[in-house]
C-alpha cells in the first residue's frame, strides 16, 4: 500500500479479489514452491487457475468467484462514505482489504493515515487478555505509545459501558460487550480513518444510536474519515455524506447518499419484477432441501401489489420440498424502503410448534386482518429454518406499495413523519374519569 499526499486519504484503483473454491494449496510441495518463486519475481503463479490474464474464461468457471472486480473510488479527508449493497456484494471484503486483513488479487490502494477497524465481533482482541489489556494491545497495533493510550483509557471504558468487567478476560464477554468495547477502542484511539462494518447491528438500539453520534462527531468535529457499511438505510442517510453501491463485487454507483439509496432500491425492484422466485439466485442462501417457488400477495381476495392501509392482506407462500423435512419454521419479515424492519411473523411463534414439509408442493398463508402501514414501498424477506440451519432464505423476495390510506373511524391519519404504523383508535373526551374508563 502506498501513501497519499493530498486531501484524498484513500485511493482505490482497480481492486479485484478472487477466491478459488475448495483450494487451500496446489496439492504438492513442488507446485507450492513454484508459486512462491513466481510471486517473489513479480510473475503470475503458473499453477493458479485464478488467472488475471484469462479472466474472461475464468468468469464462467464455477470453481472460483469474484468477491470484488475492478473497483475504483477516492475518499476525501473528513468524508463519511456509506458502502451499501446486498449480502454477498463484496462490502466486507472491500473493508478487509482496506484494513489490511487480506490483500487484493490485483489493483492498488493508496492510504494516508492510520486506520481503526471494527469488522467482526472480537476482531483484534486476544480472548485470554482482559478488556483493559486489549485496549493497550489495539493501541499498540495502531502505533500509539502507552502514554497516548493512558490519556484515552477512562474515556474508552466509560463509553463502552463495560467498566465492571474491564479486568475480566474478553473470552467471557457476550457479543454485545465485545462490540461495545471494540467500537470504543476504534473510535477513541485517534485513527485518521475509521472503518465500521455491519457489526454494530449486534449492539442494542441505545448503543447503536450512541455509536452513530460518535461517528458523526469524529467526522464533523474532528475531521476524520469514516467508512460505514450498513443495511440500515436510515443510518446511512443520517450519517453519510456520500455513498457507493456494490453489486456482485462490482461498483455500480458512486454519488450523493440519497441518489445511491434510490439506485439501490431501484435495483431491488428490478430484480423482484424480472425474476421468477423459483429461479432467483441473487440475494438467496440455504442448503435448498426445500425452496420457495412462488410468493403471492392478496388484498380483499384479489391478487395485487398495491395495498390500502387498513385493508386485509394475505401472503400465499408455495414451497417445493424434495423430500420430507421435519422441524422447520417459516419466517416472513417486512422492511420499509430504508431497510428498517417493520413487521415480523413466523410459524413457530404463531402456532407454537415446528412444521413438517411433505415431499412436493407445500402451501402456507400468512394473513393480516388490517395492514397498518403508512404510504410507501415495502420489501419482504422470507426464510425456512430447520434447527437454526438455513434451508432457504431470500432477501427481498417480494415487494408491495401502500399508495392509499384509510382506516374506518379515523377522519384524518397522522403524517408519515410522525409514525410508520397506524392502528385504529378512538379518543374519548369526558370530564368524568370513572365514566371514561367504562366507555367502549
Amino acid at each position: 500500500m502506498l501513501v497519499l499526499m493530498s486531501d484524498t486519504v484513500i485511493k482505490v484503483e482497480n481492486i479485484s479479489k478472487f477466491y478459488q473454491l475448495g483450494l487451500i494449496n496446489h496439492g504438492t510441495l513442488a507446485k507450492d514452491l513454484q508459486g512462491w518463486w513466481a510471486k517473489i519475481r513479480g510473475k503470475e503463479d503458473p499453477n493458479s487457475r485464478v488467472s488475471l490474464l484469462s479472466s474472461a474464461k475464468n468468469n464462467s468457471d464455477n470453481d472460483f468467484i469474484y468477491a470484488l472486480k475492478d473497483v475504483s473510488f477516492d475518499v476525501k479527508q473528513g468524508e463519511v462514505l456509506g458502502i451499501i449493497g446486498a449480502n454477498g456484494a463484496g462490502k466486507s471484503t472491500l473493508l478487509k482489504i482496506l484494513s489490511r486483513v487480506t490483500s487484493p488479487t490485483s489493483g492498488c490502494i493508496k492510504i494516508k493515515g492510520r486506520i481503526g477497524s471494527l469488522l467482526e465481533v472480537g476482531t483484534g482482541f486476544h480472548p485470554e487478555l482482559t478488556g483493559r489489556e486489549n485496549i493497550y494491545l489495539n493501541g499498540a497495533i495502531l502505533g500509539m505509545r502507552k502514554h497516548e493510550i493512558d490519556r484515552k483509557l477512562d474515556e474508552i471504558i466509560d463509553f463502552s459501558g463495560v467498566e465492571k468487567f474491564i479486568d475480566t478476560p474478553v473470552k467471557r464477554y457476550s457479543s454485545g460487550m465485545y462490540v461495545r468495547l471494540a467500537f470504543a477502542v476504534a473510535a477513541h484511539l485517534d485513527p485518521e480513518i475509521l472503518v465500521v462494518d455491519e457489526v454494530l447491528a449486534v449492539g442494542d438500539a441505545e448503543f447503536q444510536k450512541k455509536c452513530l453520534g460518535k461517528m458523526d462527531d469524529v467526522s464533523k468535529k474532528e475531521g476524520r474519515t469514516v467508512l460505514f457499511v450498513s443495511h440500515n438505510m436510515a443510518a446511512v442517510r443520517q450519517l453519510c455524506t456520500r455513498g457507493i453501491l456494490l453489486r456482485n463485487g462490482e461498483l455500480v454507483f458512486d454519488g450523493e447518499t440519497e441518489k445511491t439509496i434510490d439506485e439501490y432500491l431501484s435495483i431491488n425492484k428490478t430484480i423482484i419484477a424480472s425474476t421468477v422466485l423459483a429461479d432467483r439466485t441473487e440475494y438467496r442462501e440455504g442448503n435448498q432441501l426445500a425452496k420457495f417457488i412462488k410468493f403471492e400477495i392478496f388484498s380483499n381476495g384479489k391478487p395485487t401489489n398495491s395495498i390500502k392501509t387498513g385493508n386485509d392482506v394475505s401472503f400465499k407462500i408455495t414451497i417445493l420440498s424434495h423430500d420430507i423435512v421435519n422441524d422447520v419454521e417459516i419466517h416472513l419479515t417486512i422492511y420499509n424502503s430504508l431497510d428498517r424492519r417493520i413487521i415480523h411473523t413466523d410459524t413457530l411463534t404463531v402456532t407454537g410448534q415446528k412444521l413438517t414439509l411433505k415431499k412436493g408442493e407445500n402451501i402456507f398463508i400468512s394473513s393480516f386482518d388490517s395492514m397498518p402501514l403508512q404510504l410507501g414501498s415495502y420489501f419482504i424477506n422470507i426464510g425456512i429454518w430447520k434447527n437454526k440451519e438455513t434451508v432457504d432464505w431470500i432477501q427481498k423476495a417480494a415487494m408491495f406499495d401502500i399508495n392509499e390510506t384509510h382506516i374506518a373511524g379515523m377522519d384524518k391519519l397522522p403524517p408519515k413523519s410522525k409514525c410508520e404504523i397506524i392502528l385504529a383508535n378512538r379518543w374519548i373526551i369526558t370530564e368524568d374519569y370513572d365514566k371514561q374508563c367504562t366507555l367502549r
